[in-house]
């Protein structure tokens, strides 16, 4: 008698933490596919673009300010700034889903591995704008949000749609969305558009093509197999990295004139300089090795893509350092 109870009560104990055990697995299985569907719709933002895009938001506020901006509106003003840029990306994902399938660079995206459903990424997308409109607009003032506004519908409506596919200055006019972060900062502090944040509207705009064109050369047979007619798909290596050695060139007299204009301190003019000299050097060390006949991988284009990320990095940063020195 005692045996048999014993025994039902070790069949009881293992049957209560068999359930434990099972609660726990799904309770594991839930967590991990909720992190699974966080991380797909994260990806539809493409964060690692935004970056680059916040990089040339928060320097102009510092620049706008003359010093350290109220943090508050910084802080709103880079919120909405990147569900603005989230929502753009979002929107690109879905158009260029057939395009990202086919090429080994994007096939791991959401879309095309058909992580998240089209309509429910368009969705995602129409709110992240609407929150970051709002934000923006009651946070900043609404020429700040009309900015962003702008910069999504042009990245949308112009490039993605219209000339991502069709031509190969795709880039050059393209690229004009990505130039709004400096016009948002500097709208967000002072509430009108000037000279300082048009110029570096301008830098932005030459910087675009030869950082977007270096990757190009690196994933040209990509670019070529998504039928996306980008620069170095339609043209040899050698007038491309003429191309890209050109808008260099002009990105860094470019940033220059920002000196006389804003008027900036030692340290800007200096950064710019050092800086703009080994960005030139790289493009012109890609033009030799495309004239040598190297091609592809074989050219290290991704040298020049990877420093013109540092390259304006260290400028903006120097657009935030510089006017809170004496």
């Amino acid at each position: 008698m005692t045996h048999n109870t014993s025994r039902t009560l070790r069949a009881a104990e293992s049957l209560s933490a068999d359930r434990r055990e099972g609660r726990s697995a799904r309770s594991r299985a839930q967590r991990s596919t909720a992190r699974a569907r966080f991380d797909a719709y994260l990806a539809l933002t493409k964060p690692r673009v935004i970056e680059l895009l916040l990089v040339a938001t928060l320097p102009v506020m510092f620049l706008a300010s003359r010093g350290v901006p109220d943090w508050r509106l910084a802080l709103v003003t880079l919120i909405g700034g990147f569900l603005e840029a989230g929502s753009a990306n979002t929107f690109n994902c879905v158009i260029d889903a057939d395009i990202d399938q086919k090429m080994r660079r994007t096939r791991r995206r959401p879309m095309p591995r058909h992580v998240v459903a089209p309509r429910n990424a368009v969705v995602f997308g129409v709110l992240l704008g609407l929150v970051g409109t709002l934000l923006l607009g009651l946070g900043a003032n609404w020429l700040s949000a009309g900015l962003a506004v702008g910069a999504n519908l042009f990245y949308v409506l112009v490039y993605s749609l219209v000339l991502k596919r069709r031509t190969w200055q795709n880039t050059i006019w393209g690229g004009i969305a990505g130039c709004f972060p400096p016009l948002i900062g500097w709208t967000a502090v002072t509430g009108r558009v000037s000279w300082e944040p048009l110029v570096l509207f301008a830098l932005v705009f030459f910087w675009t093509p030869p950082h977007t064109w270096a990757l190009g050369l690196r994933y040209r047979e990509d670019y070529a197999a998504g039928g996306v007619p980008m620069l170095p798909v339609v043209r040899d290596a050698v007038p491309v990295c003429v191309q890209i050695l050109v808008y260099t060139v002009v990105t860094v007299a470019t940033s220059l004139v920002l000196w006389p204009v804003a008027p900036m301190n030692w340290l800007y003019p200096a950064v710019c300089l050092v800086a703009g000299a080994v960005f030139i050097a790289e493009a012109v060390q890609l033009l030799r090795r495309a004239r040598a006949g190297l091609r592809d991988a074989q050219l290290k284009p991704m040298r020049l893509f990877h420093w013109s990320n540092t390259y304006l990095s260290l400028v903006f940063l120097a657009v935030a350092i510089d006017p809170l020195l004496p």
